[in-house]
């Protein structure tokens, strides 16, 4: 993709971000590898794409995303951070706070591991705002 792992973790920092907020389900996943994990507690949820709660390759991914960003009103939808990101050159972090200028949002870690300029494998840590968000679509999955 890029020359340097320093351009690859900035290019994939503001992108993702940057497609997600346009809800851009081309641009977000070309950022991820053919064979790319995902893991989020919203696939197990409320996708009803895969019960494990992880996702392997760029097409289920990609339904994921499509799934996803496609629901009007998506509690999901602020999307603040503060510009601070994390990384050791093959891992990029950052977070989505629960305390916003605007009051709280769900609030979220997302740790993804980086090979040859994409995402490889994306892990998304969900913290009580979230949890409490999601814990209804969990309980109503089950019946």
């Amino acid at each position: 993709m890029t020359d340097t792992p320093e351009a690859d973790i900035r290019r994939i920092y503001e992108r993702w971000h940057e497609t997600v907020l346009a809800r851009d389900i081309d641009g977000l996943t070309a950022l991820y590898a053919e064979d790319a994990i995902l893991e989020s507690p919203l696939v197990l949820a409320g996708s009803g794409i895969d019960a494990s709660g992880i996702l392997t390759g760029k097409p289920a991914i990609r339904r994921f995303f499509d799934a996803s960003l496609r629901k009007p009103g998506s509690a999901l939808g602020r999307w603040y951070r503060t510009g601070t990101f994390f990384s050791d050159g093959r891992q990029l972090t950052w977070e989505y706070p629960r305390a916003t200028p605007e009051g709280d949002q769900v609030d979220l870690v997302e740790v993804m591991d980086l090979a040859a300029g994409l995402i490889a494998h994306h892990r998304v840590y969900w913290g009580w705002v979230g949890f409490r968000a999601l814990a209804p679509i969990l309980d109503a999955s089950r019946s």
